[in-house]
């Protein structure tokens, strides 16, 4: 029984990874389709996961960091890989955001095994 009911929580997941360091990707369409199927329950859960040159962006550009952080206030999973975001020297810089940096291979791979619904930019 707990496994049907972890399997229907995984199917209701939206994981969305974020590789871009195009501002116009992250705003005009990363961001705002993750706002949106939180906003409207469209999901459970909406993670986004910010993946190499998206970190270095993320710690750069001011609208995109204040679009960051009302994501998170409005209830969007924010992590980031630390391994992409020391290699910039960026891992302070998202952590202030309320962004929880880790090493995500692993996390990646159990969400790519799962029911989970995966999108890349």
């Amino acid at each position: 029984m707990a496994q049907s009911s972890n399997s229907h929580y995984n199917s209701d997941t939206l994981c969305i990874v974020w590789t871009s360091g195009d501002p116009d990707v992250a705003l005009k369409m990363v961001f705002m389709y993750a706002n949106t199927a939180k906003k409207n329950r469209w999901f459970n859960e909406v993670e986004l996961i910010v993946w190499g040159p998206s970190a270095k962006l993320a710690s750069e550009n001011k609208e995109i960091q204040e679009t960051l952080v009302k994501m998170v206030e409005n209830g969007v999973k924010i992590e980031a890989c630390k391994a992409c975001a020391d290699q910039y020297g960026v891992s302070q810089n998202l952590k202030s955001l309320g962004i929880e940096v880790k090493y995500m291979g692993k996390p990646l791979t159990e969400i790519l095994k799962s029911n989970k619904k995966l999108m890349t930019f």
